[in-house]
């Protein structure tokens, strides 16, 4: 019933963990690889978000949480609305379901783009 949101948002960011069967320096030399690997990406993402979505000023965020909440609450209000049918059709199921995934597409553009922010991307 979930769809595992609050999990995938708040889940650490995975760091390298050396295997305790391989040798040092198998696992330096993994280690190093992953660390080359993570900055391809984070030169790749210097490169060309800033051009994608700058500017990204305090109302560019103020007004995607607005767009969001009100997402969120008309999911839930549509779920609320269902607590009285005893046996919703399914008509009513996928409206409810296309609620939720406008709220949750808006909550990962949120998030993705509070990324963005955190890790210097834009300014």
């Amino acid at each position: 019933m979930s769809s595992g949101m609050h999990a995938i948002f708040h889940r650490g960011h995975e760091h390298f963990e050396p295997e305790v069967d391989a040798p040092p320096a198998e696992q330096r030399q993994r280690k190093a690889r992953l660390e080359a690997i993570d900055y391809a990406a984070f030169a790749a993402n210097s490169s060309l978000l800033p051009g994608a979505v700058s500017p990204l000023d305090i109302e560019v965020f103020e007004r995607l949480a607005v767009t969001t909440a009100a997402a969120r609450s008309r999911w839930l209000s549509q779920g609320l609305a269902l607590a009285d049918a005893r046996t919703p059709s399914p008509e009513a199921i996928a409206a409810l379901a296309e609620a939720r995934s406008a709220y949750e597409e808006l909550a990962w553009a949120y998030e993705g783009l509070r990324r963005i922010v955190e890790r210097g991307y834009a300014r």
